[in-house]
C-alpha cells in the first residue's frame, strides 16, 4: 500500500493491514517462471513446427507460411478453450501461455462462450468487442502512422 494511504489509515486498519500480510502465500516466483518459460516455449515450438509443416508438404515460403501458422494456432486455442483445456493450461502455466496469439484467441473465446446466453449481437459480439476494440483501434491507428510515415520517407511508391 503506498505511503500516502497508509498515513490516513486508523491504528486498526493499520494492524490489520500487517495482519493480512503476514498472512498472505509467499509466491513460489522462479517455479512460476520455469513453468511460463515451458509452456510459452512449446506453444512457440508447436508454431514453429506448423511453419516448417507448411513450408516444407505446402510449398509456402518462409514469408507466407506465418499466416496460416497464425491461424492453426488460433483454431487450436479456440478448440482447447472450448472444451475447457486452455484455462487449465493457463491457470498452470500463468504467463506462459499467453503467448500473444493463443492467448487472444483465448481470452476472445471465454467472452463469447460466458456471454452466448445474452445472444449473438449483445452477447457475443458485444463481449468480444469490449476486450478486442482496443486492440483494434491500436492497430488501426498505428497502421494509419506507418503508412503515414512510409508516403513521407518512401514516397508512397
Amino acid at each position: 500500500m503506498a505511503n500516502q494511504k497508509k498515513k490516513n489509515l486508523t491504528m486498526t486498519q493499520q494492524e490489520y493491514q500487517q495482519l493480512a500480510k503476514a498472512q498472505e502465500p509467499k509466491r513460489p516466483v522462479v517455479k512460476n517462471c520455469i513453468r511460463a518459460f515451458l509452456v510459452g516455449g512449446t506453444i512457440c515450438l508447436i508454431g514453429e513446427c506448423f511453419m516448417q509443416m507448411y513450408i516444407k508438404w505446402f510449398g509456402f515460403t518462409e514469408k507466407t507460411a506465418g499466416n496460416p501458422t497464425v491461424a492453426t494456432l488460433i483454431i487450436i486455442s479456440v478448440i482447447l478453450t472450448s472444451f475447457g483445456v486452455y484455462d487449465k493450461l493457463a491457470q498452470w502455466a500463468g504467463a506462459g501461455s499467453s503467448v500473444p496469439v493463443t492467448g487472444f484467441a483465448n481470452s476472445l473465446c471465454s467472452a463469447a462462450i460466458e456471454h452466448r446466453a445474452e445472444g449473438l449481437v449483445l452477447g457475443i459480439g458485444g463481449n468480444m468487442f469490449k476486450l478486442a476494440g482496443a486492440v483494434i483501434v491500436y492497430g488501426t491507428v498505428a497502421a494509419f502512422f506507418v503508412g503515414i510515415a512510409h508516403l513521407i520517407f518512401m514516397g508512397g511508391s
